[in-house]
Formats: C-alpha cells, sequence, structure tokens
C-alpha cells in the first residue's frame, strides 16, 4: 500500500493568511507599521545583511528603521507588504513636491521673510506644512497659528503690516454674516489678506475618501464638532489621536478640498507678490 503523499504546506485552507498587495515603498508614501504604530513617509529603502529595511520619518521629523516583513505596515488602514521599488533611470518627468509645485532639486531654504501667513489652529498649520511645506521653505514664508479668531485684530496690530511685510491669514468658516466674516472685514487692507474655507473646522478640508469615510459627519449645534465627529465615527474619544490619523492619510493636494487648496495659493502668491 502507497503512503500518501502531502504537499509541504499542511496548514487548513481555514488558516491560511489572505494575500495582501505588495506595495513599492517609493519615497514619500506614508505607511503604519503595524507593530509599533509609527506612522511616516518612506525616506529611504536599503539592502541589508539581514534583508531589506526601510526608514520611515514621522511629522516630527524623528526617523526609524523597519524590516519590510510581510503584512508590516498599514497603507490607508489596509495591510500591505512593502517591497523595494523598481531601479529607474530617471524620473519620467518633473518631481513635485506635494502641493503638485516643480520640485527645485537641492534647493535651499530662503532666509525668512517680514512677511507672514497666520491660520486658526495648530492643526491648519500642520496640514499646511504637510502639503505647501517645501514651497513655503523656498519663499521664506513663515506660517503662525492663532488661538483664536477673536485675537486677529490685535495681532495685525502688532504686527504692523506694510508694502515689504504682508500679513495673510487662513481662517475657518468664513462665510456671509458670520463672526469670523465681521472680523475678517475689521482688518483687511492693502497689506493685509484674510481667506477662509466653508468649512466648521479644517478636518473636512481633507476629502472623505481620502480619509477612509463615506462623508463627515453632520454634528448637531451644541456639541463639540471634533468630538462630535469622533462619537459618530466610532473613533476613540481623542481629538488628538483623530486628527493624526486623518493627517497620516493626506500625501499631497490630491487629499484636500478644491476650497482650501485656492485659499492657502492665493496667500503664499499674496504674501510674495513683489519679491
Amino acid at each position: 500500500m502507497r503512503s500518501r503523499e502531502y504537499g509541504p504546506d499542511l496548514t487548513p485552507p481555514w488558516k491560511r493568511s489572505a494575500p495582501v498587495p505588495e506595495v513599492p515603498a517609493e519615497a514619500g508614501l506614508v505607511v503604519e507599521e503595524t507593530t509599533t504604530g509609527f506612522c511616516g513617509a518612506v525616506v529611504r529603502c536599503e539592502k541589508t545583511a539581514l534583508g531589506p529595511t526601510v526608514t520611515l520619518e514621522d511629522r516630527f521629523g524623528k526617523c526609524r528603521v523597519f524590516p519590510m516583513e510581510p503584512r508590516g505596515f498599514l497603507l490607508e488602514g489596509r495591510v500591505v507588504t512593502l517591497v523595494r521599488p523598481a531601479a529607474s533611470s530617471a524620473p519620467a518627468g518633473p518631481v513635485r513636491t506635494a502641493s503638485g509645485s516643480i520640485a527645485v532639486p537641492g534647493a535651499r531654504a530662503r532666509v525668512a521673510r517680514a512677511g507672514r501667513i497666520y491660520v486658526e489652529g495648530r492643526h491648519d498649520a500642520e496640514l499646511v506644512e504637510r502639503v505647501w511645506g517645501d514651497d513655503l521653505r523656498i519663499e521664506g514664508v513663515v506660517v503662525e497659528y492663532l488661538e483664536g479668531v477673536d485675537d486677529l485684530p490685535a495681532l495685525v496690530r502688532s504686527f504692523g503690516p506694510g508694502p515689504d511685510a504682508r500679513l495673510g491669514v487662513l481662517v475657518d468658516h468664513l462665510v456671509p454674516g458670520s463672526k469670523e466674516s465681521r472680523i475678517a472685514a475689521e482688518v483687511t487692507g492693502e497689506h493685509v489678506l484674510v481667506v477662509g474655507h466653508p468649512y466648521v473646522d479644517v478636518w473636512e478640508a481633507v476629502k472623505p475618501s481620502s480619509v477612509g469615510i463615506p462623508e463627515w459627519p453632520r454634528v448637531p449645534r451644541g456639541l463639540d464638532w471634533k468630538t462630535g465627529v469622533c462619537e459618530a465615527l466610532g473613533w476613540p474619544a481623542n481629538t488628538g489621536a483623530a486628527w493624526q490619523r486623518i493627517l497620516s492619510r493626506v500625501r499631497s493636494y490630491k487629499d484636500l478640498e478644491p476650497a482650501l487648496l485656492g485659499r492657502v495659493e492665493e496667500l503664499i502668491d499674496f504674501v510674495t507678490a513683489g519679491t
């Protein structure tokens, strides 16, 4: 009687892991390492004696090296296997920044000009840096943030805007008849430009599809908007962690709504005009 022949894999079919996509670890790709939760953009891939590794850089500039193990990373919430990108002689076209501008290889940051852009809150500043950071450094434009739009008149008086020190301001929920619109009208002048987007919070300026949700929830009046969003989406009641989750999904201008894109470009043009 012949003995039964078995293949090398004796794992029952119902216990086998489903295959996951293999994704080239291209520079700038934002992923999350599954074991540690470290989230960052791919800086480099290297071949080592122990196998290939990938270096990720988070938004604070901290870098960590991870082995490129199967099913080792999350991309837009999905488990993937990172692989080394195929070697290429040269890019097919000009390299572009996250804002869509043509990148300037080897360009050094310009000395900061007197003009400034202010945005309403830390999250706004981090989002602007994520998409327009390269452009702003080349132009020498510093972005700072307000604690609230009520502080804007005092800020303008203290700043003392002029021809060589223009002031641009990005305001949340700048719609006709709002408190924000009245304050904006009060301070706008030849050397001060206040623009805004229609969203209650800058979170909404990130496309829902990029975050992996069908739409941004409607939050009842009287409830803190960020808290209401976390509750409606079933996220932990930690708005800081929720924002990091959202920000990690933003890789370029394509992840943002046009209503924000145009306003930020307008401010950069205003502050750098004539110089």
